[in-house]
């Protein structure tokens, strides 16, 4: 077969729905600035589906600092990957700063979050080591995963007693191939929104010899007394063997980091085969990390803000009957019954007729006659807003249980 035959034959289970979903429920276009209220098809809608926690991609000081680091450096500066070019006194200074935000001993900054988990992955460990992992885990970490050459076992979403299991199977193998076990779970689950077993996972280093590796992108900014994530939250940071974060989510920016001891940072510094063979990050970036990282450290009111829109968001969906599950953290999922048309019917009825965007999680990623509702509460938003958004869902829940969408077809 050709092989671009065979793309057209098998488009996976998302390209498969491309042909009605591109545009509207795929790759839809938020124009304006980023903000609460922005502007979809035309129309203005209240949008809960981004992850700017702390409402930092519009914070003035941000701006400022983003404007003046692109006039002063370019998106060139510096050139080349950092362990033969690019390498600058401001990337140090990020790395340190962030280590001591996240309360480990050194740091390393990483292009990407997505390619710096699955890089990071491969470069701990090789094929006599084993890797025990979140079922639930996100896809940068089932990725890195996939390429390891050795043995993975994966335990059932926070069920500590078949991560023992699992950690049983992995000491048998390691006795016999002389490696090492690497636990991989995450600070804040993106979808569910509950947290990581930490504190449980942690205890299980009397029993068992292994490191941990946590994904904190939801928990960074928003979890923990300071901020410094789930880890910090859970008061387990000292046993959290390598924290990683990026900075897409609080930092409303690009890039990532890796934090751990010394020895380990500069194990990774010379062995992150994306990072070693790829371009530093941009100076803008850097220059603005450091305000946004300042900003995280100065203006605790700013996640004070964050808790409160969620727990009024979250505490008034529960009062309504709503079912968001077993989050613990920012992330807002709301579980409805129905199946994908009643989705899709759905989410049109949320935006076009109430003015209400938010995410749509259906079948594979949620059981079949399940629809999640996704939202990300944010410090920029208002309790109207909250308010606003929990009248329109009690009208759609309403209609969902009367069948209604399934008998019509909902428009503008």
């Amino acid at each position: 077969m050709d092989l671009f035959e065979k793309l057209l034959t098998n488009r996976g289970p998302l390209g498969s729905h491309s042909h009605y979903a591109h545009g509207y429920f795929t790759f839809p276009k938020l124009e304006g600035e980023i903000a609460p209220r922005m502007k979809f098809r035309g129309k203005e809608v209240l949008t809960w589906s981004l992850n700017n926690y702390l409402g930092l991609a519009n914070h003035p000081e941000v701006r400022k600092a983003d404007a003046e680091a692109a006039a002063e450096w370019g998106m060139a500066t510096p050139m080349g990957a950092r362990i033969m070019s690019g390498n600058t006194n401001l990337h140090e200074k990020l790395e340190a700063e962030l280590a001591d935000f996240v309360k480990k001993p050194d740091a390393m900054l990483l292009n990407f979050g997505y390619q710096g988990v699955v890089s990071i992955i491969d470069a701990l460990v090789d094929r006599h080591d084993v890797i025990v992992y979140d079922a639930e885990s996100h896809a940068c970490i089932i990725d890195g995963v996939r390429l390891h050459q050795g043995k993975r076992f994966v335990y059932t979403h926070n069920d500590m007693d078949n991560l023992k299991k699992q950690l049983e199977r992995a000491t048998r193998w390691t006795e016999n191939t002389g490696g090492a076990i690497l636990v991989i779970t995450e600070g804040v689950f993106g979808m569910s929104g509950n947290l990581g077993k930490l504190k449980e996972i942690v205890a299980m280093k009397e029993q068992f010899n292994f490191r941990l590796f946590i994904d904190d992108a939801h928990g960074f900014g928003t979890m923990g007394a300071t901020g410094a994530g789930a880890g910090e939250e859970l008061g387990v940071q000292d046993g959290v063997d390598i924290y990683f974060s990026t900075f897409a989510k609080s930092m409303a920016s690009i890039g990532a980091f890796v934090a751990s001891n010394e020895q380990v940072v500069e194990y990774l510094r010379y062995n992150m085969r994306s990072q070693i063979f790829a371009k530093s990050l941009p100076m803008p970036l850097v220059v603005g990390a450091l305000k946004r990282l300042e900003l995280l450290r100065t203006q605790p009111e700013l996640k004070s803000k964050l808790w409160e829109v969620v727990n009024a968001l979250q505490s008034g969906l529960r009062e309504k009957g709503f079912n968001i599950g077993t989050t613990e953290s920012p992330v807002t999922p709301v579980f409805l019954n129905g199946q994908i048309p009643d989705a899709t019917q759905l989410t049109l009825d949320l935006r076009e007729n109430y003015s209400i965007f938010c995410s749509i999680v259906v079948y594979p990623v949620v059981p079949k006659d399940v629809i999640m509702l996704r939202l990300i509460p944010t410090a920029s938003h208002t309790l109207e807003d909250v308010q606003e958004t929990i009248a329109a869902f009690e009208k759609i829940a309403s209609k969902l249980d009367k069948g209604l969408y399934s008998k019509s077809t909902v428009t503008a």
